[in-house]
């Protein structure tokens, strides 16, 4: 099922990745629709499809 193209992530808010743990701590850097730019903190810089992955908000 597809999600609607609506994402309450913010840049500035702290995420982890359900499947990809060992990635540590990511930072939101941008949203732009489904696509949201994350620098992890084990990983870099990564892209996610926000609507394939529901990201764990940290605090």
């Amino acid at each position: 099922m597809v999600r609607p193209i609506i994402s309450f992530y913010e840049p500035g808010q702290l995420v982890a990745h359900p499947n990809c743990p060992d990635w540590g701590i990511g930072q939101v850097q941008s949203v732009t629709g489904h696509r949201v730019t994350i620098n992890f903190e084990n990983r870099g810089k990564v892209l996610v499809n926000a609507q394939l992955v529901d990201l764990i908000v940290i605090g």
